[in-house]
């Protein structure tokens, strides 16, 4: 059997590699030899010992693509040899959701690193019908970004983003700056991006986005009226994960409107929200969790040319950087953005 080495948060601020041996391959399963892992948000959040949904000590990484290398005997969608990328979700394929094809709502769902297997790792296991095959016109390190683009897809499929829609997305992180491609891919008009880290403002606006907004210089919701004539936006995003961004995702809307939140909050009990916008403005705010038969539409808006995945690579790293990476990102004077570790 042979042993390798994966990355764990063991406590907060503390990057460990452990010792694992390859267990054998089950009936359809499938081994791929990874290539590269980037850093998601979520990952930061565990990191910091702040993750609301998984405790210390915790495996990391789950933005991954590779090569699949073995195979089980009973698989048969794909071949040794493909590129590809991994849905890193664990569903039980018998509760009400999974039954009407709504997997990302199973009643039981788990994700790859809370069930103890991360992707800052040489290896990763997981059932043939968790990968998707990508071009070679995609390298590995864009493929990384494909998981995260796949949230931006479902959720602006939640949003209902229509053409013509005006749109404001609070954050310009990574799930940021897909969704301002995706809505525009989805024919949105006008496209705020409010952050107040002005060297992600610049890629918003490299990327398309009709106003970059820094909320320490300006007034965002001040601008959205005034460039949306006193009415607001139709749809709005959340994805940074705090109340101040929360309400004025709410705030900005045009009567009707809808908001979706996709950023985790770290004190999701300690949110203070103006409520009565439902009533006074008869807006919705959605939810969107994780994805849903949304990769390959990912893959295809890549493909395609109508996502790009490179700009939003700024650092690359090996996968013995890994801590120094963590620290990286949470140096604003480092202008981190979607971080690669290359396997």
């Amino acid at each position: 059997m042979e042993e390798y080495l994966m990355a764990v948060v063991s406590a907060p601020g503390q990057v460990e590699f452990v010792k694992r041996t390859l267990p054998p391959l089950g009936e359809k399963d499938v081994l791929i030899r990874v290539k590269a892992c980037s850093i998601c948000g979520g990952d930061v959040h565990l990191y910091k010992g702040k993750h609301p949904l998984a405790s210390l000590p915790a495996a990391i990484g789950h933005e991954l693509a590779g090569e699949i290398i073995k195979k089980g005997p009973g698989v048969s969608k794909v071949n040794l040899g493909d590129r590809v990328v991994v849905e890193p979700v664990l569903t039980c394929g018998q509760c009400y959701f999974c039954v009407h094809g709504e997997y990302h709502l199973c009643q039981n769902i788990a994700y790859q690193y809370s069930a103890g297997q991360g992707g800052f790792t040489p290896y990763f296991i997981t059932a043939e019908k968790w990968v998707h095959q990508i071009p070679d016109s995609i390298s590995y390190e864009e493929a990384a970004l494909i998981e995260p683009l796949a949230v931006a897809v479902h959720a602006v499929q939640k949003a209902e983003v229509a053409l013509g829609h005006n749109v404001a997305i609070f954050g310009a992180g990574g799930i940021g700056l897909f969704l301002l491609q995706v809505v525009r891919a989805a024919g949105a008009n006008s496209i705020f991006v409010i952050d107040i880290q002005d060297h992600r403002l610049k890629l918003a606006q490299e990327l398309g986005a009709s106003w970059a907004i820094n909320p320490e210089k300006e007034d965002a919701l001040a601008k959205i009226f005034q460039e949306t004539n006193g009415l607001g936006v139709d749809r709005s995003f959340e994805a940074v994960g705090l109340e101040k961004t929360l309400r004025q995702s709410a705030e900005c809307l045009k009567k009707g409107g809808i908001c979706v939140l996709i950023g985790l909050f770290e004190e999701p009990w300690a949110v203070k929200f103006p409520v009565n916008l439902f009533v006074q403005k008869e807006i919705q705010i959605r939810g969107s969790r994780g994805y849903c038969w949304d990769f390959q539409k990912a893959i295809n808006l890549v493909s395609n040319g109508q996502v790009k995945l490179a700009p939003l690579i700024s650092h690359r790293r090996p996968l013995t950087d890994l801590p120094q990476a963590f620290a990286l990102l949470l140096n604003p004077d480092q202008k981190a953005n979607k971080v690669v570790i290359q396997i």
